[in-house]
Order: C-alpha cells, then structure tokens, then sequence
C-alpha cells in the first residue's frame, strides 16, 4: 500500500487515528533524547538546544492533539497504544546504529566525535522523511475534515532541514555523498515500518 492510502484507512478509523498520533509522538520523543544524548558535557551550541526542545515540543503537541478525537485513547507509549510498535521501536535505533558504524568506517570517528556527526547525518535523513511524510498526513487530514491538524510541525520541520543542511556543510565538503548512503538506509527502514503499517490497517 502506498503511505497516502495507508493514512487514509489510519485517520478513518479513530483508533487507529489515534494509535498514529500517539506513535508520531512517540518517535519525535525518541529523537529528541537521541539529540540530547548526543550533545558534549560543554559544548553545547544554540542549534542542538533549539532542535532537541522543538522535537520534545513536536511529542507534547501530537500528544494534545489526541484531545481532538474521541475515546480518551492512547495515554502512555506501551506497546498497545503504538502502532506496529517493535518496528517503531527499533527504527530509530537501527538507523543510529548504521549510520554509526558507516560513519566510524568512513571518517575514523569515535566518541563524541563520532556522536555529534550521527547526530547530523541521523537528524538529516529523519527530517528528509518529515518533510515528505507530515505534507501527505496534513493532505489526508485536511480531506477528511479532521479536526487534528500538524501544519506547525511541517514549518518548523522544514527549518530543521535547513539547520541540518548548513552543519553537514560544515562538516565535510563532500557532505552529500555520504548523506546520500545514509538516506538509502533510512528508507530501507521506513519502507519495513510502512509494510508493517500497511498489513495493520488494510
């Protein structure tokens, strides 16, 4: 199933609905505290606070956004409150992983070093994905005449990009041959998360 039909079965049902707000929050919590642990004990630039306290902001606000359907639902990020939650749980952690050991074979990272460039390459490729995947949810919802809306995400999400763009630059000049690989592994992932999706809601 294509991820616009898929969101369309998911906001159609209000559990289900539910369950998909409940698991963006969830995963934009993951990616806040994988923000924070990346961060020096000192060296903390304005960049890092400013993304870590808006992905942390983004997981409070999907939350609320609960508010707006019916059933009191989805309280807590149990496993029966997600949906398809061991390929939730597992993505963003898998993509640090292989991103990563990618990262230590390229540059011969390690600690800190090696935390803050998968910070970047990380951050990069999940706000990639956010920028193609909160559009088509916006779209469904707007279609729907659902009361839940994530156009504020959307914006910030794109000023995300932004700030991502000009570290990577930073980083090394050939910055995009590397954010290239990482992006193909991050969309071998999404594609297992929205299969296992799609089995759930069709």
């Amino acid at each position: 199933m294509q991820i616009q039909a898929i969101l369309e079965n998911i906001v159609n049902d209000n559990v289900l609905h539910a369950k998909w707000l409940n698991t963006l929050s969830y995963m934009e919590n993951a990616g806040a505290k994988k923000i924070s642990a990346s961060e020096h004990k000192e060296q903390v630039n304005l960049i890092i606070l400013k993304h870590a306290a808006e992905e942390h902001r983004h997981a409070y606000y999907l939350k609320k956004q609960l508010d707006k359907l019916e059933g009191n639902l989805c309280k807590t990020y149990t496993n029966e409150e997600l949906l398809s939650p061991n390929h939730t749980k597992f993505y963003l952690n898998a993509l640090d992983v292989a991103v990563c050991r990618y990262l230590k074979q390229h540059f011969n990272l390690a600690g800190y070093e090696l935390k803050f460039a998968a910070y970047l390459f990380v951050t990069y490729a999940i706000e990639v994905r956010a920028d193609e995947l909160y559009p088509i949810y916006q779209n469904v919802l707007t279609r729907a005449g659902s009361k839940v809306t994530v156009k504020s995400i959307i914006l910030e999400e794109e000023g995300h990009l932004e700030e991502m763009l000009n570290q990577l630059k930073t980083f090394s000049p050939d910055w995009e041959k590397h954010a290239e690989l990482v992006i193909k592994i991050e969309q071998d992932m999404f594609a297992d998360w929205i299969q296992s999706l799609g089995k759930l809601v069709a």
